[in-house]
């Protein structure tokens, strides 16, 4: 399961693992670039379907990015290159992409087989941008990674801190004094 791990350890949205093809994998650079998205809208026509699939720019500008792979990924990521062109979606390995919405049910299937209770595939994001901030990273960088047009959409939505970190950041204070 890379697209959790890519979720968790690179904080990207499910619509943006979906669309991810294996040449948008730098190995040597060790970046992932992050060019578009999918996602599904109501069929504006009422007709049959009633949605559609839609593979789009990303939302903001702010949101076309690259963002690096932590070293741990690199040997999986390399065999998967090896195996399929680039042209192949990274979840699928084929010319066919997996959709959100089967990617959400292979996910919650993935969270069952290990008795972990089910969080929606967003909250890895979350999880990502919490961890980065108790580990210091700095929010700008962060909101960067994130694909975020500002610095407060991180603060406001991703960061939550916890009693610790508030008894470590005030530490941060008394060590001064």
């Amino acid at each position: 399961m890379l697209g959790v791990l890519l979720g968790l350890f690179a904080g990207l949205r499910i619509g943006e693992i979906c669309t991810l093809k294996l040449g948008d994998i730098d190995l040597s650079e060790q970046l992932v670039h992050i060019d578009k998205t999918m996602f599904r809208i109501r069929n504006p026509d009422d007709g049959s379907p009633k949605t559609l699939l839609i593979t789009d720019t990303p939302k903001s500008a702010s949101s076309v990015r690259s963002v690096p792979i932590l070293p741990f990924m690199l040997g999986a990521l390399t065999r998967l290159k090896h195996s399929h062109p680039d042209g192949s979606y990274f979840l699928s390995g084929s010319a066919v992409p997996i959709e959100p919405r089967t990617y959400t049910e292979r996910y919650k299937a993935f969270l069952n087989r290990l008795n972990i209770p089910y969080r929606k595939f967003h909250s890895l994001r979350h999880t990502y941008a919490t961890e980065c901030i108790k580990h210091g990273v700095d929010v700008k960088s962060l909101s960067e990674l994130l694909g975020h047009s500002s610095v407060k959409i991180t603060l406001d939505r991703y960061v939550h801190s916890d009693m610790k970190m508030k008894r470590l950041e005030l530490e941060k204070l008394y060590n001064a004094i």
